[in-house]
Parts: C-alpha cells; structure tokens; sequence
C-alpha cells in the first residue's frame, strides 16, 4: 500500500515507525536511472509527515536527493521549522546526508530536532543537526558508509 507523496496524520503508531513506512514508500518512487542508488526520506512537523525521493538528472548537479525533496515539500506546504527527518538506503550502514542536504537540514530544523540515519536493514543512528555540520561531525556520522 503506497502512503502516497503528501502528508499523513499519524496512524496511532510510534513515530520513528511512522517515519520509517514513509521514507520506504517514498523510495519506491525514487527516479534513479543513472546510479540505481535509491534514496527516501520523511519529514515530520507536529502531527504531519512529508516525504520525498531522489530524483536523479543525466547532469548531476541538478538532480535532487530525498532529504531535500522531503524537506522542500515541507516547506512547500507552509512549514519552515521541522521537527524530525529520517534518511533511509540500501546501505551497509545507515546512509549520511550529503553536504548540501547537511546546510539544508541546519537551514529548517532545530536545535531539539531528531535526524534519524537508516538502512532497509534496519540499522539507524539518530544525530542533531549540529553535529551533521562541517567541522562537528560526531564519531558515528564519520563512520558511516
């Protein structure tokens, strides 16, 4: 069942697993025609969840990860202060934000904020959005692959 690309109010379920539905949903309609590498993600601002895919473009440089599909649709809808991303891949480990996505993540979501890094495997590690800015990188978000 598709959760579709717009935002849902919770289901009566925890919240990171919420998240987590979402992100996956959001990866099937991932458009990665060049590195197969598929990428989802989801938003969440109070009660409501926002999600987004990568879409990739023959010209790297204009092709959008999830993290910011997500968050742009977010803000899109009127939000400009987020409350909790999940990132999720067919990785190793769980997958890191790219550096562009870190300065869009310091950009929307605060201080309190829960940025949650994940696989399909089920491994994740949630950070803040300091430590994913150049210079504060923590341990773990170093380690990731």
């Amino acid at each position: 069942m598709s959760l579709g690309r717009h935002f849902w109010p919770f289901l009566g379920v925890g919240k990171l697993s919420v998240l987590r539905t979402a992100a996956l949903a959001a990866r099937e309609n991932a458009y990665v025609p060049y590195s197969h590498f598929a990428v989802g993600a989801a938003v969440r601002v109070g009660d409501r969840i926002f999600s987004g895919a990568n879409v990739e473009n023959a010209s790297y440089g204009l092709s959008n990860c999830a993290e910011r599909s997500a968050i742009f649709a977010a803000v899109s809808a009127g939000y400009s202060k987020l409350d909790e991303l999940l990132v999720i891949a067919d990785t190793k480990g769980p997958v890191a934000p790219c550096g562009a996505c870190r300065q869009v993540i310091s950009e929307f979501f605060g201080p309190n904020a829960v940025i949650t890094l994940a696989n399909v495997a089920g491994q994740s590690v949630q950070t803040t959005p300091q430590a994913l800015l150049p210079g504060a990188f923590s341990k773990e978000i170093l380690t990731l692959e």
